[in-house]
């Protein structure tokens, strides 16, 4: 499941980031060493807005040290809650895929002897309604639980982009310009990812309806015909992840989350 690479991917954008910021914040200094000019150079200074009550060209690589160490800490915690939301919805994608197999396995049950599964292609239909209405439920409990977070974090993450595009086309300095370019294709990577994954809960949910639709439930039953029905009327119902009732978290919403972030 792609779900579970993310796990693995975010760790090392972190450390990327944090990486490409300790190399930006010191590459002015090293270049004037490496290659020294006759002209007066301005002393590196720290990207970061910080307010230090020292001599901060004395003390730069102490500053940068300390900076950079509470950078690791902060990315460290949104490594840390991410990868939990990211656990939480791997396993609502795996109660959608639960209940499609039940569905599968019911209706391959039926058509081997239709007389003596019955009762138990029943209670595999019941169970596989239950876990999948199970499902739908902590989808909504844990987004009721976050839907001011995600609204925070989707106004700050526009905001910065925003920002950084308007510095990136402020400064005609290549140096300068590597801070703003790093960035946006992380803040972009970030959106992309929680919009992806919030398209994974969609799409494993309509993967259940898919399996209803697919399998020979017309052969069934009377009564169990009338439990597959009860699904494929909820499977006209679109199920998607609804923040407030203003966004829709999808792929669909990161595209347009990157055309409001480029308009000026």
């Amino acid at each position: 499941m792609c779900v579970i690479n993310f796990t693995k991917l975010l760790p090392v954008l972190g450390i990327l980031n944090k990486c490409n910021l300790a190399v930006v914040q010191i590459l002015p200094y090293i270049q004037h060493i490496v290659l020294p000019k006759n002209d007066s150079r301005l002393n590196p200074s720290v990207y970061v807005a910080t307010e230090y009550f020292t001599d901060q060209e004395k003390y730069f690589y102490l500053i940068t040290l300390h900076t950079l160490a509470a950078s690791y800490v902060g990315n460290a915690l949104m490594i840390a809650t991410g990868t939990m939301l990211i656990g939480y919805i791997q396993h609502i994608c795996g109660m959608f895929s639960i209940a499609s197999y039940r569905i599968k396995q019911a209706i391959n049950i039926l058509q081997k002897d239709i007389l003596k599964s019955e009762n138990m292609v029943y209670k595999e239909l019941t169970y596989a309604i239950d876990i999948h209405r199970k499902a739908m439920e902590f989808t909504d409990f844990l987004i009721s639980n976050f839907v001011g977070s995600f609204f925070f974090l989707i106004a700050i993450g526009v905001t910065c982009i925003s920002l950084n595009l308007f510095w990136l086309a402020s400064y005609s300095d290549e140096i300068e310009k590597l801070v703003p370019f790093i960035i946006i294709n992380i803040l972009y990577t970030y959106l992309f990812l929680a919009n992806y994954i919030a398209q994974e809960i969609t799409d494993h949910n309509e993967y259940v309806f898919a399996t209803v639709y697919n399998v020979q439930w017309y052969t069934a039953p009377l009564h169990i015909q009338k439990i597959i029905l009860f699904l494929l009327q909820r499977g006209t119902k679109p199920f998607h992840i609804n923040l407030g009732g203003i966004f829709v978290a999808s792929l669909e919403s990161a595209v347009t989350l990157h055309q409001e972030a480029q308009t000026p």
